[in-house]
């Protein structure tokens, strides 16, 4: 029996597959929330952070380099598309997001709006 080998054009690296949720914890403490994203081999250019209305949503596609001299006949490596969603709570202050990415973790700091972050009242004696 002889064994047949077809090549055939690679398709764009994920272009048929379904996006990745990618890991999440998030943490809360008295001035807001923490998200933090796991993305491993996203970079800034390929990473997309946006906020429409109360929803914000994170996509992020892995790139694998390729020589430019050269083109994939033949592809098994995956390439996954990240992408989660975020209902935020109205106690947020959504226009001081903060985001940072630094070896495939991503970082998003929402802080509380001022009027929901805890604060001492003072006693004063009569």
């Amino acid at each position: 029996m002889a064994e047949r080998t077809e090549l055939t054009t690679a398709t764009s690296a994920g272009a048929n597959e379904r996006p990745v949720s990618p890991a999440v914890d998030i943490f809360e403490d008295a001035g807001g929330i923490t998200l933090l994203a796991d993305m491993p081999g996203v970079s800034k250019d390929r990473l997309d952070v946006k906020l429409d209305g109360d929803t914000l949503s994170v996509e992020g596609r892995v790139e694998l380099d390729m020589p430019s001299d050269m083109r994939a006949l033949w592809a098994e490596v995956s390439v996954p598309r990240f992408r989660r969603t975020f209902t935020l709570s109205r106690e947020l202050d959504t226009g001081r997001i903060e985001a940072n990415l630094k070896d495939g973790l991503l970082t998003l700091r929402v802080p509380k709006q001022a009027h929901a972050q805890p604060r001492r009242i003072e006693v004063s004696s009569a």
